[in-house]
């Protein structure tokens, strides 16, 4: 019988090293028990063909014999090649402590990016993890390393909602490689002031790679089916708002919408992907999605 991962997802749980690798095992070899067992990929393969050299390559794998007969730079391209960089970049602000039904977008966050890495890592990929508010930066650089998942883990544990997203707009150039393969995907609530993280997001996007943002909600925030009169706080400004609840809603819903609508559609027409997430939603969705932006790059 399958586990259900469901009964994991309580904050102490998820905050833990051991606890977060237990989650992401259950969700993933769930996930993967129902699907075809897929061809692996990996050292000793055989030669498949030649591709042109590329600026950025490897220059180790020039093929120098061929470079001898024909004048012309050839890497030998097999199946080896299928293996590319997965970068996870986080929103740490203080606005993913936004918490529904004993789960915050921050847990959620991490049980997601926990659980494609453990994926990507079974396809031989190399994991990265960036995370970044105006307070901090956490980074790890893709690697295969053996327990460099592990060392992923701690990081995630550790990350702290806290402050605003940072506003430094250089600072995207410093997190991705414009010369290789990359899978991106950026998780964050998309709370933002002034375009901050839709002009970032824009600027990770390169020929070579594919960027996917992942928007996290919940289903209160989506449905505004509160009751009565509520206090509102901004978490990231701490600025409070009393307001009686059947008045608003409908505006809130048109802004919401109109807001979201907005941020779609500028990423779409920047070829990014673009995908909302509540908390309750199952995650082998986001496995699926994984696979699917995954092959756009082999």
């Amino acid at each position: 019988m399958k586990q259900d991962y469901h009964q994991l997802l309580q904050a102490k749980i998820i905050n833990s090293v051991a606890g977060l690798a237990l989650i992401s095992r259950v969700i993933v070899d769930g996930y993967l028990s129902g699907l075809n067992r897929s061809r692996r990929v990996g050292s000793g393969l055989e030669f498949s063909q030649y591709r042109g050299y590329e600026p950025g390559d490897d220059l180790r794998l020039l093929d120098w014999k061929m470079l001898a007969r024909s004048g012309r730079y050839y890497l030998k391209q097999s199946e080896v090649e299928t293996h590319i960089a997965v970068k996870f970049i986080l929103d740490s602000s203080k606005s993913m402590l936004h918490t529904e039904e004993g789960i915050s977008k921050m847990d959620y966050a991490k049980v997601v990016i926990a659980s494609l890495a453990y994926l990507a890592q079974s396809q031989g990929d190399a994991v990265g993890l960036f995370a970044l508010n105006d307070k901090q930066l956490q980074s790890i650089y893709p690697t295969v390393k053996k327990q460099h998942y592990k060392r992923l883990l701690l990081e995630l544990t550790k990350v702290q909602s806290q402050g605003k997203w940072p506003g430094d707009q250089e600072a995207s150039q410093k997190l991705h490689d414009r010369s290789h393969k990359e899978l991106i995907f950026f998780v964050t609530d998309m709370y933002e002031y002034n375009e901050e993280l839709t002009q970032f997001i824009k600027r990770l996007k390169t020929v070579r790679n594919e960027v996917v943002v992942l928007q996290i909600m919940g289903n209160h925030e989506l449905e505004f089916d509160y009751k009565g009169y509520v206090i509102f706080e901004d978490l990231e400004t701490g600025t409070k708002l009393k307001v009686e609840t059947s008045a608003a809603k409908k505006e809130y819903l048109s802004s919401l919408e109109t807001m979201m609508a907005k941020v779609r559609n500028e990423l779409l027409s920047e070829g990014i992907s673009y995908e909302l997430f509540k908390l309750n939603d199952k995650i082998e969705e986001v496995l699926n999605l994984f696979l699917k932006r995954r092959n756009k790059l082999l």
